[in-house]
């Protein structure tokens, strides 16, 4: 299975739902089966204890509010990768302690998603002490977590990766996260992770580290319009543009116009825009993650109006009027 997600980084199965919420998402200078969510340890904490099956499910909540994309080329992670020596450079430590806070929780979304199951990454701060240690999930980028300079596909996935777990809202939403990495092997999934999260949401790609940005697009379906989600850079209504708390993720309208299915139309296997070909990841939810207006509670993604849509929720979030 797989999941993966980024706000409370709660974890569950197997390895694709990744979870607590990113601050802020700074891409400065360098730069998934089963059932369960549990709460991950902080960043100076050691390293998480999973099984194989507790690899796939997490939740997301990674925020791209003041995403930065410069590249990945000063920080020391492009040509020495996520190894020690990657980790223990003076380009990476002084782009570190530009804003630890939220510089530890990008890596931590970073490692969870390139570096597999049972491997962690840690990094002592020279100017602090504080030890750092990252549990690896989904090994979506095994070249670029053995310590060599990210190829072009590592690229792609690990941005796809991180875009899937983008949550400006902060909340935390578990996710099911479909596709390859970047050798082309499938993340695993089961029966059960496709019908836990049986809603289809999004595609994500793009490539964080040559400034050509992220990509998102409704994975054939969309949301009426009485419904909403707490993701605003995932599922959108038909012909929606980018949500206003999500600008950083340009929109596509529905995957099928750019991107292929596989062959037993899971996910998608790659993208194409602009004459770029990216490798993409697919994302799912609960249907219980998906809120209607009228159902009595005033939601993230809902607002108050007159009507009976969920931009305009009379009876969840009332009139507006004070």
């Amino acid at each position: 299975m797989g999941f993966t997600s980024f706000e409370g980084l709660r974890n569950g199965m197997a390895g694709r739902v990744a979870g607590r919420s990113v601050v802020a998402w700074v891409l400065t200078s360098a730069l998934a089966a089963g059932c369960g969510v549990a709460e991950l340890p902080s960043e100076e904490q050691g390293p998480e204890l999973r099984t194989q099956e507790q690899a796939l499910i997490d939740d997301n909540g990674l925020s791209l509010n003041g995403l930065s994309l410069n590249g990945l080329s000063l920080n020391g992670l492009s040509l020495n990768g996520l190894s020690l020596n990657g980790l223990s450079t003076t380009d990476f430590s002084t782009w570190f302690n530009g804003d630890p806070a939220n510089n530890a929780r990008l890596m931590r979304y970073m490692i969870r998603c390139a570096v597999p199951a049972g491997e962690t990454r840690t990094f002592t701060n020279p100017s602090t002490g504080t030890v750092y240690s990252w549990p690896g999930v989904l090994g979506l980028a095994p070249n670029w977590a053995g310590g060599a300079p990210a190829t072009v596909v590592e690229q792609q996935v690990i941005s796809a990766c991180l875009g899937a777990h983008a949550n400006n809202y902060g909340l935390n939403v578990s996710i099911s996260v479909l596709g390859r990495d970047s050798s082309g092997s499938a993340i695993p999934f089961s029966a059960e992770e496709l019908s836990m999260f049986s809603r289809k949401e999004s595609c994500f790609f793009g490539n964080v580290f040559t400034n050509e940005g992220l990509f998102a697009g409704n994975d054939r379906n969309s949301l009426a319009a009485d419904e909403s989600t707490p993701r605003p850079c995932g599922l959108k209504g038909f012909g929606a543009q980018s949500n206003p708390a999500c600008e950083q993720v340009k929109r596509i309208g529905q995957c099928e116009q750019y991107c292929t299915l596989d062959a037993g139309g899971t996910y998608y296997t790659h993208c194409t825009v602009n004459g770029v070909q990216y490798k993409p990841l697919t994302t799912r939810l609960r249907p219980q993650d998906v809120n209607r207006c009228g159902d009595g509670v005033c939601q993230q993604g809902e607002s108050c109006g007159f009507g009976i849509t969920a931009d305009s929720c009379l009876l969840d979030c009332g009139s507006c009027v004070l």
